[in-house]
């Protein structure tokens, strides 16, 4: 069968023949592709910045962000049947009987660090006709959503740092606080999904990102209802001048020095969510004045990586709420659909589009 492999050698990328893959215990299914998104960890993976190929093989079969059909199922699965529609979770667990998580089905929360990720880490993905999974690490897709659904997991960053978010601000002495102001940083799929989900929640928010409008991420936010403002126009003091100061800031650009500095939006009992993994950068940055306000504020960073089963089950559903609040929005996000031949070219921005690329295995 067809499958899209990066060599890591070489940082090679190109279509190469595999074997079907057959079920191999009685708890797993067979899954068609459909479609695959592409990410800016896929493009990492591709330059060797992360991941690696399963333990003694030369390449890793690339994809993680996935929308199947079910073809077959093993005699042990009850909850799913040939043609169903299925998104597949990432994270395995690791080994370590003392990795609490791990053992506790919380494995993105993992302390070893040996973990498993599907088309990223010592897994292969799903960028395949073709993949075997699980039947635990699948959920059920509704056949309505079907145009949308490979945005799932993108949407489960947003949904877990939701859940944090709620989480933490349970500290408040006077009980949980109505939501209030949010700030996204970054306007592609992560942060404009994070959007979505902040403004169901009940946030007013604003999409903060560098390029200036007129462009299809600032007219893609504001057809949504929330506000557009340029970094690169319109400096911090000047987005708290506007907008006001953020309860929460949801960092979805993956530029240490942008986050840092949108810290300063920050409302007093504030939370920052951290969502990127950028590159180590040099450049200046008050820690003393940052870790000040910090204490002085009452505020909170946290970091999120990877989601659980109930995030997916959460963006699935938000997903549907997405569709009936903004009809037609949600599904121009995907701003592309292209061949398994054309991957190395779109994930190195040679074929890439404004918002989402998506590779199609299986053509409607």
């Amino acid at each position: 069968m067809k499958a899209v492999a990066v060599f890591p050698q070489g940082h090679e990328v190109k279509v190469i023949d595999v074997p079907e893959p057959r079920l191999g215990s009685p708890s797993q299914v067979r899954v068609r592709t459909l479609e695959v998104g592409v990410c800016g960890t896929d493009k990492e993976v591709v330059e060797g910045k992360h991941g690696k190929p399963p333990e003694g093989e030369p390449h890793l079969i690339v994809g993680h962000e996935c929308l199947g059909e079910v073809v077959e199922v093993g005699e042990g699965v009850k909850d799913l049947a040939p043609g169903d529609l299925v998104v597949p979770r990432v994270r395995r667990p690791c080994p370590s009987p003392d990795c609490l998580p791990c053992r506790s089905g919380a494995s993105d929360f993992c302390v070893t660090g040996q973990y498993t990720e599907r088309g990223i880490q010592g897994a292969h993905g799903f960028a395949a006709e073709l993949f075997v999974e699980d039947a635990l690490y699948l959920h059920r897709v509704p056949r309505e959503l079907r145009e949308v659904a490979v945005l799932t997991e993108p949407l489960t960053i947003a949904e877990k740092a939701l859940r944090e978010v709620a989480h933490v601000q349970t500290r408040m002495p006077w009980g949980r606080a109505l939501p209030g102001r949010a700030v996204v940083l970054g306007a592609g799929p992560v942060g404009l999904l994070g959007a979505m989900a902040l403004m169901r929640a009940g946030f007013q928010t604003t999409v903060y990102s560098r390029s200036p409008k007129p462009n299809p991420k600032a007219d893609m936010a504001e057809s949504l209802g929330a506000p557009y403002v340029s970094s690169k126009q319109h400096p911090v003091d000047a987005l708290v001048q506007q907008r006001g100061r953020a309860d929460v800031v949801y960092e979805a650009a993956g530029v240490a020095s942008a986050a840092f500095q949108v810290l300063q939006a920050l409302a007093p009992n504030g939370v920052f969510v951290f969502t990127g993994v950028p590159e180590s950068e040099e450049g200046q940055l008050d820690e003393g004045g940052l870790m000040k306000q910090v204490v002085m504020n009452n505020q909170i960073m946290i970091g999120t990586v990877n989601a659980a089963a109930t995030d997916f089950e959460a963006a699935l559903e938000d997903l549907g709420r997405f569709r009936a609040k903004w009809p037609g929005k949600v599904e121009r996000l995907i701003t592309a659909r292209h061949r398994p031949e054309d991957y190395a070219e779109v994930v190195r921005g040679k074929q890439g589009t404004a918002i989402k690329d998506v590779i199609v295995f299986t053509p409607r």
